[in-house]
């Protein structure tokens, strides 16, 4: 490898550096999501302290609540696995807070569980339709339903992708270490 190409991939890999703000700023939305919530549980309190809140209410709201949380835990895997993969390493080894998914993130990992999340948030969003029904139309219902079977669909394809990607790139690991192994031994 030449200096000119040497120095031309690390500038190259400096880049990932760019992202770095963009994560920022998904902890600045996260910020956003923890002010709706306790807007949301705020409201959820008045309502039923006054006597105004029908049982239909309170599951809407609730739901509501469940929703932010789902979508916030979707914002906090996209935020610390994606800066973990992509940008540098978080270095958490042996901290007692390590989330467990964190030890074995990877892109195929990533992807399979935010396309996980996004299927969970659409059950919650479908659910809101279902309870709220006398208030959603029969099309709304419908393509719900189907958007939410899309996306189940593709989650389900991700993960089935993602077990021989992750065998696949095992087996290349194990034989660069056995190629290194050979090379340490037979040298």
């Amino acid at each position: 490898m030449t200096p000119m190409t040497a120095t031309l991939g690390y500038a190259l890999f400096a880049t990932r550096w760019l992202q770095a703000p963009l994560y920022v700023g998904l902890v600045a939305a996260q910020g956003v999501y923890v002010y709706k919530f306790f807007k949301e549980l705020w409201n959820l309190i008045l309502q039923c302290v006054t006597g105004q809140a029908t049982e239909t209410y309170v599951m809407l709201a609730v739901l509501k609540l469940v929703d932010v949380v789902m979508i916030a835990n979707l914002l906090i895997m996209v935020i610390v696995g994606g800066y973990e993969t992509f940008v540098s390493r978080i270095g958490l080894q042996g901290h007692r807070d390590q989330p467990e998914w964190l030890s074995h993130v990877n892109s195929n990992v990533l992807k399979v569980k935010l396309a996980t999340a996004i299927v969970g948030i659409s059950s919650v969003h479908l659910l809101q339709m279902f309870v709220d029904v006398h208030h959603t139309s029969r099309h709304a219902l419908l393509w719900g339903t189907v958007i939410h079977m899309a996306f189940i669909a593709s989650a389900a394809i991700l993960a089935y992708m993602s077990g021989p990607m992750a065998l696949r790139a095992d087996r290349a690991h194990r034989e660069r270490g056995d190629r290194h192994g050979h090379g340490e031994h037979g040298g």
